[in-house]
C-alpha cells in the first residue's frame, strides 16, 4: 500500500489534480464498507457504521466521501438526515465527531499515537439515521480524478448533492420510506434550503426514486445575504463589545451600505474600529478566551519548535504490525488542552493515521494529506442571498428548524431572526422559553410555514460544540414533532 505525504507546495497542486498512478488507484466510481471498529476505540463500535464514495460528476470523475450511522433507536420509521459541515471545503468529520454524531475524541495531550475516541452520549443519531457527507468536492476524503472536478460553487454543489441523494438510496432502498430531512450548519447551511428545493421540485415531477422529504434543519446559519453580517454591530452593541458612540456612528453611516464591502469612507473607518474591537474577543463564543488551533496551517505557517515537532510525528502501523513514524506537514497550531478547538487538532492526527484510512476504506491515491479544512481549491459563490429557498420550501409545507447559538458573534441570532421574520408568516405560537431540567435553555418562536427559530443558551458557533445535551434536547423534541 503506497500513500506518500506531499510536501506543502505539491499539496496545492493536489488540490486541482491527480498523477496518472493515482487515476488508476481511483478507478472505482462507487464503493461502500461496513466499518465495525475504529482506531482508538476499545472494542467493537456499538453503532453501525458504513463508509463510502458516490461518483457526482461522471465527467471528470468527482466522487463524495460519506460516513452513513443507523439510528440507535432502531425502527423503520425512523428519521433520515443528511448532514452537512460548513467550511466551505471543511470536511464532515467536524460534524461526525465534534458536534452531533455518535462517539468524540477523548481530550487529551496528543503524544504521537492515533488519538483515543468515546461514545457521544448526546448523539443524534440515537433518534436518526445520518447520512455524513465530504462536500464539496475537495473536503475531507472527498476527490476528483480531474482538476476540472475541483472547479465547483454554491449552485453546482447543491445539484450534485441532489444526485449523491438519488444514488444513495437507489443502493439503500430501504430507506427511501423514512422522513427524510436535509441539514447543516453554519456555511453549510446556505445551501440546505436550495437542496430542499430540488428534491420538492423532483417529487413534484415524479422523479424516481422518490425521496420522502419533511424538512430541513439549519445551525448557526449562513445565508449570504448581508443581514449575517450587519446584525454583528447590533448584537456586539448590545452585549458591550462596542460603545454605544461607534454604534450610533456606523448606523448614521452605513445606512444603505454592504457592511462588507462599504463604499462610504467614513462607514469603512467606523466598521474598521469596529472589526478591531470584535477581533478582541472569540467570535465564535464571546465569553470563551481566544485560543486558536481551529484549522490546519498552509506552507510557511510557524510554530514553536516543541508544537512543531509534535505536530509533524504520528505513530502508524505498517503492514507487519510494526509502528512506523510518518510525517505530516500542514499540522495545525496546537492550542492548549483545556481550550474547545482541541478536538478538532486531535482531528487531524486521527484522520492522518495509516490505520484510519484503512478502517475507512480510503481509496489510496486520492487524498494524500487530510486536513480539517482544505483551502486550496475554487469555490464560487453564485447564490447571493438563500432567504428566497427558506421561504419557497417552508411554503410548500414542508417542516424547519431554525437555531443559533446565544453566544454566537460569527452569525449572530439577531440577523437570522430578523431574516425569519422577513419571510411574511404568522406567528402561531409566540416568543417563550424552551426548557431542559427544570431551567430556560433558550426561547423560540413558531411560524404558520412550520417553521421554528430557537435560540441555545450558552451555545456558541457551532451550538452542538459547546451545549451538546441542549442541543440535543431541542433536535430530539423537534424531529419527534413533539413541542420545545
Amino acid at each position: 500500500m503506497i500513500r506518500r505525504l506531499l510536501p506543502p507546495l505539491c499539496f496545492f497542486f493536489f488540490s486541482f489534480g491527480l498523477t496518472t498512478r493515482q487515476l488508476t488507484l481511483a478507478a472505482a466510481a462507487s464503493s461502500s464498507k461496513v466499518v465495525t471498529s475504529l482506531p482508538g476505540f476499545d472494542g467493537l463500535l456499538p453503532f453501525h457504521l458504513e463508509t463510502g464514495y458516490v461518483e457526482v460528476d461522471e465527467v471528470n470523475g468527482a466522487e463524495l466521501f460519506y460516513y452513513f450511522v443507523e439510528s440507535e433507536a432502531g425502527g423503520e420509521d425512523a428519521p433520515f438526515l443528511l448532514w452537512l459541515t460548513g467550511g466551505d471545503h471543511c470536511s464532515v468529520l467536524n460534524g461526525l465527531a465534534l458536534e452531533i454524531g455518535p462517539f468524540r475524541f477523548v481530550i487529551e495531550p496528543y503524544n504521537g499515537t492515533v488519538p483515543r475516541l468515546k461514545i457521544n452520549p448526546y448523539s443524534w443519531t440515537k433518534l436518526a439515521n445520518i447520512l455524513f457527507v465530504d462536500t464539496p468536492v475537495g473536503a475531507g476524503f472527498s476527490f476528483s480524478r480531474q482538476p476540472q472536478g475541483y472547479n465547483v460553487g454554491e449552485v453546482s454543489t447543491s445539484l450534485q448533492l441532489h444526485e449523491f441523494l438519488i444514488t444513495w438510496f437507489t443502493d439503500h432502498p430501504k430507506f427511501l420510506a423514512n422522513p427524510l430531512y436535509i441539514g447543516g450548519d453554519s456555511y453549510a447551511a446556505k445551501i440546505v434550503p436550495l437542496i430542499a428545493q430540488k428534491i420538492s421540485e423532483g417529487i413534484d415531477a415524479g422523479r424516481s426514486p422518490l425521496l420522502n422529504l419533511k424538512g430541513y434543519v439549519v445551525g448557526n446559519p449562513s445565508t449570504g445575504d448581508v443581514i449575517d453580517y450587519s446584525s454583528g454591530v447590533q448584537y456586539a452593541h448590545g452585549v458591550g463589545i462596542i460603545s454605544h458612540q461607534l454604534y450610533e456612528t456606523i448606523i448614521r453611516h452605513c445606512h444603505g451600505e454592504d457592511y462588507r464591502n462599504p463604499t462610504n469612507v467614513l462607514c469603512a473607518q467606523a466598521l474598521d474600529k469596529f472589526n478591531i474591537l470584535l477581533s478582541e474577543v472569540r467570535s465564535g463564543q464571546i465569553l470563551l478566551d481566544n485560543c486558536g488551533g481551529f484549522t490546519s496551517t498552509g506552507p510557511g505557517r510557524e510554530m514553536d519548535d516543541e508544537s512543531a515537532a509534535a505536530g509533524r510525528k504520528i505513530l502508524s502501523e505498517d503492514k507487519d504490525g510494526n509502528e512506523t513514524e510518518k510525517r505530516l506537514k500542514n499540522p495545525p497550531p496546537s492550542p492548549t488542552v483545556d481550550c474547545q478547538t482541541y478536538g478538532a487538532y486531535l482531528a487531524y492526527f486521527w484522520a492522518n493515521a495509516e490505520c484510519t484510512r484503512d478502517a475507512l476504506g480510503i481509496k489510496d491515491g486520492t487524498v494524500d494529506e487530510w486536513v480539517r479544512c482544505n483551502r486550496g481549491v475554487p469555490y464560487t459563490r453564485d447564490i447571493t442571498s438563500s432567504i428566497k429557498y427558506h421561504r419557497n420550501v417552508t411554503a410548500n409545507g414542508y417542516r424547519a428548524l431554525v437555531y443559533s447559538g446565544d453566544h454566537d458573534a460569527i452569525v449572530p441570532h439577531l440577523g437570522t431572526q430578523a431574516w425569519v421574520r422577513s419571510l411574511g408568516f404568522p406567528i402561531v405560537d409566540d416568543w417563550r422559553a424552551w426548557h431542559l431540567n427544570g431551567q430556560s435553555t433558550g426561547f423560540t418562536i413558531m411560524y404558520s410555514n412550520n417553521m421554528t427559530f430557537a435560540t441555545v443558551k450558552g451555545a456558541g458557533h457551532t451550538a452542538p460544540e459547546f451545549e451538546p445535551e441542549r442541543c440535543f434536547a431541542m433536535f430530539s423534541r423537534w424531529i419527534l414533532n413533539q413541542q420545545l
